[in-house]
């Protein structure tokens, strides 16, 4: 059977159900066909990879962030963008007032922040000069259906503050952890869990860290086995690594 005789046998049996064929046809428009000569939205992501696409918003126009959440909204009850300054979200939220924006973050969410699992995500952060991205890994993991715990400042320059969340740590189903300088805290926090860990280096440091590349390349190099190193200051890829490994655990 050729792909027309298919698609023509496959759209019978779906009107022999109720379903009418100019609604299928709608449904197909929107998945193959772009919006707009600019914007071609992937309404299959999440089927594919377990959550829908999400709009970067660091290069883009408000305006090209709007038609990309409008036309994502159009099959979806969520919206999640990332890297989106408090002048662009300002347009965005003047269409969507119930939105979330942190603007430490630079995270917008169109949508209800809904628990979907039940895993302990712990996100640590090894100074407070690291806030705007374990931020944004915090609030993507909320978007994600996470409900993660945030510990902030307890970096290796007084490694006894780690003693105060032992629990914690030992607890974790998986950890995020975020660190710039030479970037030692995911390899002492290696040496202490069984649970899988996520470390992001960050451009905090002076000028022997080259914005973050010392850290990474240290974090690379960690004698703690196992750890998964994301981009320098990726909070939403150390949030979308953990929701795969959680999707994973809870299947």
């Amino acid at each position: 059977m050729n792909q027309k005789k298919s698609l023509e046998s496959l759209l019978n049996q779906l009107e022999e159900k109720g379903i009418k064929e100019n609604k299928i046809l709608l449904e197909l428009e929107r998945a193959f066909l772009k919006a707009d000569p600019t914007t071609f939205i992937d309404h299959q992501r999440e089927e594919r990879c377990g959550y829908p696409e999400v709009i970067y918003g660091l290069h883009k126009n408000a305006q090209r962030i709007l038609s990309a959440a409008e036309e994502i909204l159009k099959l979806k009850s969520q919206v999640l963008i990332s890297r989106i300054d408090e002048s662009k979200a300002e347009l965005i939220l003047k269409h969507y007032p119930k939105a979330f924006y942190s603007p430490e973050a630079q995270v917008l969410f169109i949508g209800e922040f809904e628990q979907k699992f039940q895993s302990k995500l712990l996100i640590i952060s090894a100074g407070t000069s690291d806030e705007s991205v374990v931020k944004e890994a915090y609030y993507c993991a909320k978007a994600f259906g996470i409900n993660p715990q945030l510990i902030q400042d307890l970096g290796v320059a007084g490694l006894h503050r780690l003693l105060t969340y032992q629990k914690e740590i030992s607890e974790a189903d998986c950890i995020i952890i975020a660190a710039g300088m030479e970037g030692a805290l995911p390899s002492v926090i290696g040496g202490l869990t069984t649970a899988p860990i996520i470390a992001i280096p960050t451009s905090v440091g002076y000028g022997a860290n080259m914005d973050g590349v010392t850290t990474a390349m240290a974090m690379l190099s960690s004698c703690a086995s196992g750890l998964s190193v994301v981009n320098i200051d990726n909070g939403f890829g150390a949030a979308y690594a953990a929701l795969r490994m959680i999707k994973t655990f809870e299947k």
